[in-house]
């Protein structure tokens, strides 16, 4: 029986590049189909992240015209990890598989019959991986490596230059729904969700049109939240760092004792103070890091909906549904 397909597309504002990157996809959807990949219920479901410009109407348009497209509209710009969630939550249901893809058109969409294939084969997640970064700058791709490299070492369990393209089964969705958390890294919460997995490699393409939304300062943020959302090493870093400090002032106040019992004279002021200096800024720093996950835990008990969705192109209902 050939699986049925959703692909999840998440989009802010997105309307130079939609109505090209659309007939991409509109394409290998259709190429699956024919081809006996993927049954005739597959869809194609882009995810409006409360876009400030025509991209939801846009959708609305590519809709009504094709059969395999359809869409839902976030009630506000939620980010890019909640619009890729609410798109598997709400296709977890309604298939046997999600590939979700950015809507840029960097991601070979012709690696979606490798991952079909590798689903058939036995895999219940299959990871999208870049086999090289030839198209990106030598600051962006040190930065990009850098950043998985960060999330490895503290402890954070991501796949090696995996972003969010990637096949998930309904089954392994299913288990997702169970994380309740309000602090999304999906690209850490796969891995734990476990299942048989593998990946496919391919080539990343420059953006077709338009402009990237992922500055540096995200990338930062986002490698931040991953750290401190799947792991407490950065805790017990700063325990260690508490331990170090404590240990080097034991060390010294046994020698300014050494030196006042024997009559040296203690000299250094200057170097005081810079040590001083320095105790304060390892402590802010450690304060710092205490309040994000602080933070994080404020953030989580209250329990806001990770996404509202507030209006689908393939109903006409008018309650907003929330998760």
């Amino acid at each position: 029986m050939r699986p049925c397909l959703y692909m999840v597309i998440p989009c802010y504002n997105e309307e130079k590049v939609l109505p090209i990157t659309s007939e991409i996809f509109l394409k290998k959807m259709k190429e699956l189909v024919e081809t006996g990949k993927v049954s005739e219920e597959s869809k194609i479901l882009f995810v409006n992240d409360g876009s400030r410009d025509r991209t939801w109407e846009i959708i609305k348009e590519l809709s009504q015209k094709e059969k395999y497209i359809i869409g839902i509209c976030q009630s506000r710009n939620r980010g890019h990890q909640n619009a890729v969630l609410a798109g598997l939550m709400e296709a977890k249901d309604k298939c046997d598989i999600t590939i979700s893809i950015d809507c840029d058109g960097q991601d070979d969409v012709n690696a979606m019959n490798h991952m079909v294939e590798e689903y058939i084969n036995g895999a219940e997640i299959v990871y999208g991986v870049r086999s090289k970064r030839e198209t990106d700058t030598f600051f962006k791709r040190f930065t990009a490596e850098s950043f998985y490299k960060l999330l490895n070492a503290m402890g954070a369990e991501v796949i090696y230059n995996h972003a969010d393209y990637r096949l998930v089964s309904s089954k392994v969705l299913k288990e997702l729904a169970n994380y309740k958390e309000v602090n999304l890294f999906l690209r850490g919460m796969f891995p734990l969700v476990g299942f048989k997995s593998t990946s496919v490699y391919y080539e990343r393409a420059e953006r077709i049109a338009g402009v990237s939304h992922y500055s540096l300062s995200k990338m930062l943020t986002l490698a931040f939240d991953g750290i401190t959302s799947l792991s407490i090493k950065p805790l017990r870093i700063i325990t260690g760092v508490g331990f170090i400090v404590a240990l080097l002032s034991f060390i010294a106040a046994l020698k300014f004792l050494f030196d006042k019992f024997f009559g040296y004279t203690v000299d250094g002021w200057a170097s005081l103070v810079c040590i001083l200096c320095m105790v304060s800024g390892i402590q802010m720093i450690c304060m710092g890091i205490l309040g994000e996950y602080v933070g994080k835990i404020y953030m989580e008990v209250k329990q806001r909906p990770r996404y509202i969705i507030s209006e689908r192109t393939y109903d006409n209902k008018e309650d907003e549904e929330t998760e």
